[in-house]
């Protein structure tokens, strides 16, 4: 399998997270965007756990190019 994650989506997943914690998906292959469904499994790729003290509203990044996981960076408009 490549070493790149899959584009899951060219847009934000913006969403009500919290209090808790989240598995962001950063292979791309996830059918439950953004959170992690294992389908990584077999690759280099591993779900970022992210811990949220208090319920807030977060823009997940879709596109797995961040350089800012878990969230949107705008990267999605360059790719």
């Amino acid at each position: 399998m490549s070493d790149k994650p899959v584009i899951a989506q060219r847009t934000p997943c913006t969403l009500e997270v919290g209090p808790g914690t989240i598995y962001w998906c950063r292979c791309g292959r996830s059918k439950t965007q953004p959170f992690c469904d294992g389908s990584h499994t077999g690759t280099e790729f591993s779900p970022m756990e992210v811990h949220f003290e208090e319920k807030k509203r977060v823009s997940l990044c879709g596109c797995k190019h961040t350089k800012k996981p878990p969230f949107c960076d705008g990267s999605h408009s360059k790719i």
